[in-house]
């Protein structure tokens, strides 16, 4: 232990000379040259006003004050004169690229379980001319079987080119696009679609035959299933009241001269574009009504905060289409001419689970320049680098916490570090080295997490907060903001106010910053639920002015720059027995910052007077604590240890009392979950966001047994 302390001492002392010297020598060019001022009084600025003078709003960015965009592109109205204007101008550009399986084998893991591997060859890219043919013929094979202008037509498929294609057919011709997420389960599914009573689906064989086949009895409009792979499927077990295609039968039908000569019925703004189903966190999912003026509306403001959005970006898209996030995101960068990378969560980086160990991930591969990500995707890049760093011999682990501190000092000033950048190179190419914007939306991203990404991939991170009923757009930060936990000011296409919540203890006259429910109104306000039932909560309303608002159920404060911080959610506040109000969702965001937690549920039951939680453990540092304390057998087994949950106790107990939580908001007991928590286990949705009411039935038994009823 001597021997490294004096070894670190030998090995600071040189190195804070020669940062030292650097800084001096450097600072006053790099200054001047990269207009570090500008880019601070950019940061500084007030980004945002209040319209009335009001101090719960509404708030509207500066840069649109006097009205809220409607669109980009004059005339540009809808969607399918945004995708022919981006033909017209990149034609032969590269446009959706898709990767080449070479080989795929099955690997045995220690643990037994079987995953397969893939070897993935280049990218092959169809350009903006080809795809303008593919979305003919197939929106003119659609209409040779049947599909009708006006009427709804479902895709429930995984991410990939073939799903935008379906899109942009439909956007052409004017049938309505029914989402799904791929990972929504069967029953809800069905629900689905026959609440909306589509005749005709498109999907993939895996989910046809893994999910779909079993309820198709169940879904009696169905006419019509095409699904988008390049294989036969037999059609046996399947009813026979419904006819299934591949999508390349459908497209040779629509290059039939009498298919493909058919006049087509062009959208209008007004029209429906899509009927966006939510997983929701809560009961069976919703069908957002979304119009193309809405979309429009909603892109206008997000491309807005991308600076630069050109021909010279690639987008890599992995996230769920059938969230909004990722929809408009797809469609604005077909509109400006950038290339689309299609990847998986599975295949994303070289140390992805489906790929073989020596060949390269769709990062290395693509080498994007622009990426959205969710914070939980975020928080496991952090933990997996940082959880290297520990593992590094004691000079590099110095100078990577030296260059990693002096960078963070100068970022949090405003300012870079170029030197340091170089030794944060490595972890630059896991994302392919090209990153130059991130966007984070879905859930609260932490400063931590935050910060790291600012440091170790060396580009900024645009955290953004919207909703589907919002075509996900309502406010991002600027690319010159250098603050953390902020969501940055309203897009220009929207505005936004704060509304007393007194219940909770939130109002306009709050110190420092005006607190309230988020209202969100403007042209991406979306028109509401499919069913005219779910509409009868008030959670949409039209202004003396004829604008249409969104109540949110979130909870913000307005930071003098006109800036947005989300401080709490409505359904996440529990009352204890004692009176006191607990924000399961803070207490949750705080405690994730725990290494030996990969992610965490507080519960609270009214009748208690603490909270209890359930956690999902970081599998190495928690494998490595308990050889250290002689601890063995299965991975279940470990956390089922009482020995273990104590010590992940411990820890949280220490964090929540390092950044302050109250008493009564730091959980009491623990329950380690062996088992992660993703969408395909119904505990979180595609966002990763916590299904409460799933999670509380999921560990009731131990519920009861933390709360001593059993």
């Amino acid at each position: 232990m001597t021997l490294k302390m004096d070894l670190s001492t030998i090995i600071l002392l040189p190195v804070h000379m020669l940062v030292w010297l650097y800084s001096a020598l450097s600072f006053l060019p790099w200054y001047f040259l990269t207009g570090a001022q500008g880019k601070k009084a950019l940061a500084e600025r007030i980004k945002a006003r209040s319209t009335n003078g009001q101090a719960e709003g509404p708030y509207r960015s500066v840069d649109h004050f006097d009205s809220l965009a409607t669109m980009d592109f004059p005339g540009l109205d809808t969607l399918d004169k945004l995708f022919r204007h981006a033909v017209q101008c990149f034609g032969k550009s590269h446009c959706l690229g898709t990767r080449t399986i070479l080989s795929e084998e099955n690997e045995t893991q220690p643990s037994g379980k079987v995953f397969k591997k893939m070897i993935l060859g280049d990218y092959k890219w169809m350009s903006y001319q080809e795809l303008d043919v593919e979305v003919n013929l197939f929106g003119s094979g659609l209409a040779a079987l049947g599909q009708q202008p006006k009427n709804a037509i479902a895709i429930f498929c995984e991410t990939r080119a073939e799903w935008m294609i379906t899109a942009q057919s439909c956007f052409r011709h004017n049938f309505p696009l029914v989402t799904f997420y791929a990972t929504l389960g069967e029953d809800a599914v069905a629900f689905g679609l026959n609440e909306c009573g589509a005749t005709h689906l498109v999907t993939s064989v895996e989910l046809l035959e893994t999910k779909l086949k079993t309820v198709l009895p169940q879904i009696p409009n169905l006419r019509h299933i095409i699904y988008v792979d390049n294989k036969g499927i037999s059609t046996a077990g399947y009813p026979e009241t419904i006819h299934i295609h591949s999508m390349q039968s459908v497209k040779e039908l629509g290059a039939k001269p009498e298919n493909l000569n058919r006049e087509i019925v062009r959208p209008t703004p007004s029209d429906l574009a899509v009927i966006m189903y939510t997983s929701g966190s809560t009961g069976q999912p919703k069908g957002v009504i979304i119009v193309h003026s809405n979309l429009i509306a909603g892109m206008t403001g997000q491309c807005e905060r991308i600076p630069g959005l050109g021909t010279k970006d690639t987008y890599i898209a992995y996230l769920p289409l059938a969230h909004v996030l990722e929809m408009t995101a797809e469609i604005s960068c077909v509109t400006y001419g950038c290339k689309i990378g299609y990847s998986s969560p599975q295949t994303l980086s070289d140390q992805s689970t489906k790929i073989k160990k020596g060949s390269k991930g769709d990062c290395s591969v693509l080498k994007p320049t622009l990426m959205a990500a969710v914070p939980e995707i975020m928080d496991r890049i952090n933990k997996n680098v940082m959880s290297k760093v520990q593992e590094m011999d004691c000079v590099q682990r110095t100078l990577f916490k030296l260059a990693y501190n002096y960078k963070l000092e100068q970022i949090k000033k405003g300012y870079d570090a170029p030197l340091c950048n170089l030794l944060f190179k490595k972890v630059k190419a896991l994302l392919g080295g090209n990153v130059r914007m991130m966007l984070s939306g879905g859930a609260p991203l932490s400063s931590v997490t935050q910060r790291f990404m600012n440091i170790c991939f060396c580009c900024p991170v645009g955290q953004g907060y919207g909703l589907t009923e919002t075509c996900g757009a309502s406010t991002i930060t600027e690319v010159s903001d250098y603050s953390t936990g902020r969501v940055g000011a309203p897009l220009i296409c929207c505005e936004l106010k704060l509304r007393d919540w007194a219940e909770g203890g939130y109002t306009k006259l709050d110190k420092p910053h005006p607190r309230g429910e988020i209202l969100i109104g403007g042209p991406n306000v979306t028109m509401g639920y499919f069913r005219s039932d779910y509409n009868n909560s008030n959670d949409f309303f039209v202004d003396e002015n004829g604008q249409r608002w969104f109540c949110t159920g979130d909870v913000g404060e307005i930071h003098p720059d006109g800036c947005l911080q989300i401080v709490d959610r409505k359904k996440d506040l529990v009352k204890l027995q004692a009176g006191e109000y607990v924000s399961l969702g803070k207490v949750e965001s705080a405690l994730k910052n725990c290494s030996f937690i990969d992610n965490i549920c507080a519960y609270a039951n009214s009748e208690q007077n603490y909270i209890i939680s359930f956690v999902v453990p970081n599998q190495k540092k928690l494998t490595a604590l308990a050889n250290q304390k002689g601890i063995t057998g299965t991975w279940e087994e470990i956390c089922n240890h009482p020995v273990m949950e104590i010590e992940v106790l411990r820890e949280i107990k220490e964090v929540a009392t390092s950044i302050k939580l109250q008493r009564f908001e730091i959980p009491i007991k623990v329950h380690l979950s062996p088992e992660p928590w993703t969408p395909e286990t119904g505990l979180v949705t595609d966002a990763f966001k916590l299904k409460r009411k799933e999670l509380k039935n999921h560990y009731l038994h131990d519920i009861e047994r933390m709360y001593g009823r059993k």
